[in-house]
């Protein structure tokens, strides 16, 4: 890598026209996006994680068989390490490090698989998969279970699972391989959470529904693992003519503002952030330069959209006393899913 400056990885569905995996180099003045490269080498690599040291990147793979893969950070793109692995579950969504494994959330078979990552940082077979049970009201989405993200929590004792089907987190822990449930938590019924993002004094926790266009403010106790819904708040001004499909949640370092995207009605939403994360203001809704946004990432004052059906990756300032993003600028990637952003490591 000849700059040694930062880099955008973004994910994209091969299946509807995507590259693959592409990166970009980021402007260290504007955050924008200059692309250095492009990488087919597994299928609908629709969500990716960069490793903390920046050596290692890890896809899944979005398909009726689900898999994972381990990637090489070298010069100005990622290499393949070792042969993808199946994780033991269907359409994985989303994918997290989390106590030397690789965690995946695999929405068509309602589970979590475990795939420990080898010292070179290559992926062994699965170690374990916990498969969640329950449905919900909804007669065609929520007819069983259906995870769409894990992620670690902010003390990095518990990984905390986000279940669309079943209208519910569920809260468990890791050991020699195996994923144990702990405690589970009940949203409203029909709300179809999505993802779910942390304040960062780790206290509060946002869960995005997609099913109804709302945020729910969650206090987290991270002793006994239990997290608890104060309150549901609209992410819209008024009412959507339609199904708004609400999709992703991010929140500022400083932990003053959350945004979320909707892609029904292509928007972004800025929410100022009161009573120490507990109090959660929407203060404006702004098009979010694209089409269907799918996904969103805050980066050094930027804020980063992947508009899947406009095939684009936009990028946004961010006022610092507001949090109101302001267009600055895109580029093109067809079928477009998420970024993440990072320094590769050496």
């Amino acid at each position: 890598m000849a700059d040694g400056g930062r880099r955008a990885f973004i994910g994209s569905f091969t299946a509807a026209g995507g590259p693959g995996i592409v990166t970009a180099a980021v402007a260290p003045d504007s955050g924008a996006l200059t692309v250095l490269s492009t990488l087919n080498a597994v299928p609908d690599p629709s969500y990716l994680v960069l490793s903390p040291d920046g050596r290692m990147l890890y896809a899944v793979s979005e398909t009726a068989e689900g898999a994972v893969a381990a990637f090489r950070v070298t010069g100005d793109g990622p290499e393949p390490a070792g042969r993808r692995v199946r994780v033991d579950g269907s359409g994985p969504t989303h994918l997290t490090l989390f106590a030397g494994h690789v965690l995946t959330a695999n929405y068509g078979s309602g589970s979590v698989s475990a795939v420990p990552v080898r010292p070179d940082g290559s992926l062994a077979p699965v170690s374990g998969v916990f498969r969640h049970s329950g449905s919900g009201p909804h007669p065609q989405r929520q007819q069983g279970p259906h995870a769409h993200q894990v992620q670690p929590d902010p003390s990095g004792r518990w990984a905390v699972g986000v279940d669309l089907g079943t209208d519910s987190i569920r809260v468990c822990t890791l050991a020699d391989g195996v994923l144990a449930p702990y405690r589970e938590t009940a949203l409203r019924p029909g709300s179809g959470p999505r993802h779910l993002a942390f304040h960062p004094d780790g206290a509060y926790a946002y869960v995005l529904n997609e099913l109804r266009p709302t945020l729910v403010v969650c206090r987290w106790d991270a002793v006994g693992a239990a997290l608890g819904p104060l309150a549901e708040v609209p992410v819209l001004p008024g009412a959507p003519a339609g199904d708004a499909y609400p999709s992703g949640v991010a929140v500022s370092p400083d932990g003053r503002f959350v945004w979320t995207a909707t892609r029904g009605e292509d928007v972004l939403s800025v929410f100022a952030v009161e009573g120490r994360g507990r109090v959660l203001v929407l203060v404006a809704t702004v098009p979010c330069g694209g089409r269907w946004p799918r996904a969103i990432t805050e980066s050094d004052g930027v804020l980063y959209v992947a508009n899947e059906r406009s095939g684009d990756v936009t990028w946004f300032a961010l006022d610092p006393d507001t949090g109101v993003p302001r267009r600055a600028g895109s580029v093109p990637v067809a079928a477009a899913s998420c970024v993440v952003t990072g320094r590769p490591g050496a």
